[in-house]
């Protein structure tokens, strides 16, 4: 009876494991262990700039929710930060940081869009979401709990 209940007790913890699930056109891409601190990372070619950017968000403390920690830039214009009030802003070489922006998001949700090589890094691996999936695919990047990530379909 006490293995029974110990093995009941394992498998529920396993089952409410926080991970980041990626879904995309309907398929989940990515599902991992969401570990405070996790990082993951947004790279794309600015709308109106044609330049890259790149995001640099990581998972909470509580492992609620994701939090951006930096921008990184190559050229200033419209929709791109540079208030000095939104964090710390550097000049890097030719680039230009925005750090310690510590916005909150319970969900990440964008999508690809024409010209705008769309990637995104989780757990080390790059996705190249431009080169699988038409404009206008929704792609979104969940905390959740490992049993809810495993049976869900987007």
């Amino acid at each position: 009876m006490l293995c029974g209940l110990g093995l009941i007790l394992a498998l529920w913890q396993i089952l409410t494991l926080p991970c980041v699930v990626m879904w995309a056109g309907g398929q989940r891409l990515y599902l991992g262990e969401a570990a405070a601190g996790f990082p993951l990372s947004l790279r794309f070619i600015h709308s109106v700039q044609k330049t890259p950017v790149e995001e640099f968000l990581a998972v909470d403390e509580e492992r609620k929710a994701f939090v951006l920690k930096a921008t990184k830039y190559q050229s200033f214009g419209v929709g791109l930060p540079f208030d000095e009030t939104e964090g710390e802003f550097v000049q890097e070489g030719n680039h230009y940081w925005l750090r310690g922006q510590n916005r909150s998001y319970p969900r990440l949700d964008f999508r690809v869009g024409v010209g705008t090589e769309l990637s995104m890094n989780l757990g080390g691996r790059s996705f190249p979401l431009y080169e699988e999936y038409e404009p206008g695919t929704l792609v979104s990047v969940e905390l959740m709990p490992l049993w809810k990530g495993l049976v869900m379909h987007e």
